[in-house]
């Protein structure tokens, strides 16, 4: 038989997170558990965001206010000021909605951390920088591929140190043991020295991860992308990135939700699930336009 899921049962915590993720194995409603997920988000997100603008009200220093500051874009009028203000302020807290969405669908199906620390040899930053300058050389440059650093951690020897990184999505499959080391950029707009910079700390990830679990673990990387900049089901054409990564270790839209999802229908359900949830948002900036004009 069938559990039945309500939001009511979400509570953000870590027992709740564990008791949804355990139903939706159980009882085959990965759907149901990917929905309150969502909704969940959307409406906390919503109800922080609308009280965060409303107390500013009367700050001269609050996000909206401080646009008054900016002598040309106040000269346009309030209508404008205050939405090219809304309009920053929602582009960087949305990723952080987006992000929480899919940490929390990713629990479901995987142990998700966000830092990986522990040793990394001279040599293996050695051999990473020299892999990464054989993508970037325009006269012999080499096409990226997985089976470039396969053997960074084999028969390692010499200078090492202890290094951390943090991580956007570190998942180790709660069945299948294999670990993704993931790297989230909502729309995926990188300069060439920022994709550069994305793939080094993979690599120096998937050493130190390697190196202390053995390297006979399955340990991947991938750039990931909420959406694709592009439109749905078109090609993803962003060459800065492609030029360091593989095409096997990207996961572009579509393919990142039903990776964490660990289902094939994981985009279409998000996707749904915002559309029907999206009034909350909708609303909440209206009673914030309506607050400020």
């Amino acid at each position: 038989m069938k559990t039945q899921l309500t939001g009511s049962c979400w509570h953000n915590s870590a027992s709740g997170c564990q008791l949804l993720s355990k139903l939706a194995r159980e009882n085959g409603a990965m759907e149901d558990v990917i929905r309150i997920i969502v909704k969940d988000a959307m409406t906390k997100w919503a109800a922080t965001f609308e009280h965060r603008h409303i107390a500013e009200l009367s700050d001269p220093e609050g996000v909206i206010n401080s646009k008054a500051n900016n002598i040309f874009v106040a000269a346009l009028g309030d209508e404008i000021k205050f939405f090219s203000s809304l309009s920053r302020s929602l582009d960087s807290s949305f990723g952080s909605l987006i992000e929480g969405i899919a940490v929390k669908i990713a629990e479901i199906n995987f142990d998700v951390t966000q830092h990986v620390e522990g040793v990394l040899f001279a040599e293996q930053t050695n051999k990473i920088g020299a892999l990464l300058e054989r993508y970037k050389n325009g006269t012999d440059r080499l096409k990226p591929s997985v089976a470039h650093y396969q053997d960074f951690v084999h028969n390692l020897e010499g200078q090492k140190h202890s290094r951390r990184h943090e991580s956007d999505y570190i998942l180790r499959h709660k069945t299948r043991g294999d670990y993704s080391l993931i790297e989230l950029k909502l729309g995926g707009d990188l300069d060439n020295k920022k994709a550069r910079s994305e793939k080094e700390a993979l690599l120096e990830q998937y050493c130190i991860l390697a190196n202390k679990l053995g390297s006979e673990v399955d340990i991947r990387i991938y750039f990931a992308t909420g959406y694709n900049r592009y439109g749905e089901g078109k090609e993803w054409k962003q060459g800065r990135v492609r030029q360091f990564f593989a095409a096997e270790e990207l996961l572009i839209s579509r393919d990142f939700w039903n990776f964490v999802a660990d289902d094939l229908r994981g985009y279409e359900i998000v996707l749904d699930e915002y559309r029907r949830n999206a009034n909350v948002i909708v609303e909440c900036v209206e009673r914030v336009k309506n607050a400020y004009l």
